[in-house]
C-alpha cells in the first residue's frame, strides 16, 4: 500500500502483470485492512527527506506517528509480525565514530524542526518493542542509514540523487555548509536483502539492527567522485546552510553506522561498494523521477 506523495506509479511499470504483486493506492493514516493471506507487514511508510520534513513539520509528525500506530494495532489484530523501518536520525546528536543500537540518544531541541522527524521515528521504535513486551507481537525494527538506488529522486533533499541530477543537466553541484559533514551510503539491493533475511530469524523479534553502508564519505568528495563519474564539467559550489534551508534545519556532521549485530546475526554485510554505487547512479537511466 502507498499513497504516491513522494513516489508515482511509473516506477512499478516493470512489474505489471506480476500475479505476485497487488498494489493499492491508500495512506497508512487510515485504518488499515489486512487481508486474508497476509501473514507480514513491512512498514516502509514515513515523510522522506530533509526538505519535505522541514517544509511539512505536521504531516511529517502524523505520518511517522499515527501511521505506526495504525499498522501496528492492525498487525496486533491479526497477529502477524511487523517490520518496522526507522532511521539513523535517532541518534541525533551523538557524537560516536560509529553508532550502535545499544548507545545512548542525544536529541536537539523543539525549536529545530528536524528533531521532530527523529523523535517520531524514536517514539514509533517505542511503540513497537511496546507491542512486543505487551502483547507479544513480533516487530523487528532497522535503523536505515542513507539507502539509495534507481529511480530515487533527489527533490525532497537525498543529496546523492540531487547532486547526479545537478551534473547531468551540467549545473553547479551544490554542497552544503562546508561540506565535511559525512555519511554512509548502502545500496537498496543490499538493504532489501537485510530486510528479508531479518525476519526469518525469530530471535531478533524485539531487537533494533543498523543496516546500512560502511564506507564513510564527506559530502565535498561525494560531489568530487559524482563530477568525475558522470564526466562533468560543472563547477562544486558550497551554499550556506541559511541559504538552503529555512529556519529549524539542524545538520549532523557524522552518520556511520556499527553493523557487526546484523552481520553476527546473518553474515549480512554491504556487497556494492561506495564507487560502484556512484557509478551506477551516473548511468543516463539510473534517476527517473520520484520514489522513496
Amino acid at each position: 500500500q502507498e499513497d504516491l506523495r513522494t513516489g508515482c506509479r511509473e516506477n512499478l511499470a516493470s512489474l505489471t502483470g506480476n500475479r505476485r504483486i497487488n498494489f493499492i493506492e491508500g495512506c497508512v493514516l487510515a485504518p488499515l485492512p489486512v487481508r486474508e493471506g497476509v501473514d507480514f507487514i513491512y512498514h516502509l511508510a514515513a515523510a522522506v527527506g530533509v526538505e519535505l520534513v522541514l517544509r511539512q513539520p505536521v504531516g511529517t509528525l502524523e505520518a511517522n506517528v499515527r501511521g505506526t500506530e495504525n499498522v501496528l494495532a492492525a498487525a496486533a489484530e491479526r497477529g502477524i509480525g511487523v517490520l518496522l523501518a526507522s532511521t539513523s536520525e535517532v541518534y541525533g546528536k551523538s557524537e560516536r565514530n560509529r553508532f550502535r543500537e545499544d548507545d545512548n540518544l542525544l536529541i536537539g531541541p523543539p525549536t529545530f524542526t528536524r528533531w521532530g522527524y527523529a523523535c517520531s521515528k524514536l517514539l514509533d521504535e517505542f511503540l513497537a518493542l511496546a507491542y512486543w513486551r505487551e502483547k507479544g507481537l513480533p516487530v523487528f525494527i532497522t535503523r536505515l542509514f542513507t539507502t539509495v538506488g534507481p529511480r530515487q529522486t533527489g527533490r525532497y533533499g537525498m543529496v546523492l540523487p540531487r547532486l547526479v541530477e545537478q551534473a547531468k543537466r551540467g549545473e553547479p553541484l551544490t554542497v552544503f555548509g562546508d561540506g565535511q559533514q559525512t555519511r554512509c551510503f548502502c545500496h537498496v539491493q543490499d538493504v532489501v536483502r537485510a530486510l528479508g533475511d531479518l525476519p526469518q530469524h525469530k530471535e531478533a523479534a524485539g531487537q533494533v539492527f543498523n543496516v546500512g553502508g560502511n564506507e564513510e564519505v564527506s559530502i565535498l568528495e561525494l560531489a568530487r567522485r559524482v563530477k568525475a563519474a558522470a564526466q562533468s564539467a560543472a563547477a562544486i559550489t558550497l551554499v550556506p546552510y541559511a541559504e538552503a534551508y529555512a529556519t529549524g534545519f539542524a545538520d549532523l556532521r557524522r552518520r556511520a553506522p556499527d553493523i557487526g549485530k546484523i552481520g553476527a546475526l546473518l553474515g549480512w554485510r554491504p556487497t556494492v561498494s561506495l564507487d560502484e554505487i556512484i557509478g551506477r547512479s551516473a548511468k543516463p537511466s539510473c534517476y527517473q523521477g520520484g520514489t522513496r
